[in-house]
């Protein structure tokens, strides 16, 4: 049974930094990206980031290109996303999901609709 498990939300002040983390069961990350996504209240859920399993090439959100680091520890089977310099406006619940494909498309990785698995989310809070 594929499940995803993130962690590490919480309530950070501007300019602060946060890991999440995405702990994956049921199948093996070696062969599998993973997206993160987050939704703000009021707001379609939107694509943050994305890592490759083949060659651990990553995609970034405007928004977020500069501030905030995906990475993988597949003997752990966990994906993470550093998130430096916080805004206000990054205030969400934070998704990681999969579709089991290997690679993360370059023009789709960012469409929800591509993943079929997903967690439950980790709420990240900015706010001073």
């Amino acid at each position: 049974q594929v499940q995803l498990v993130e962690s590490g939300g919480g309530l950070v002040q501007p300019g602060g930094s946060l890991t999440l983390s995405c702990a994956a069961s049921g199948f093996t990350l070696d062969y599998n990206a993973i997206g993160w996504f987050r939704q703000a209240p009021g707001k379609e859920r939107e694509g943050v980031s994305c890592i490759s399993t083949s060659d651990g090439s990553a995609y970034y959100a405007d928004s977020v290109k500069g501030r905030f680091t995906v990475s993988r520890d597949n003997a752990r089977n966990t994906v993470y996303l550093q998130m430096n310099s916080l805004k206000p406006e990054d205030t969400a619940i934070y998704y990681c999901a999969t579709d089991k494909a290997p690679r993360c498309g370059a023009s789709t990785w960012n469409i929800r609709y591509g993943y079929a698995y997903w967690g439950q989310g980790t709420q990240v809070t900015v706010s001073s």
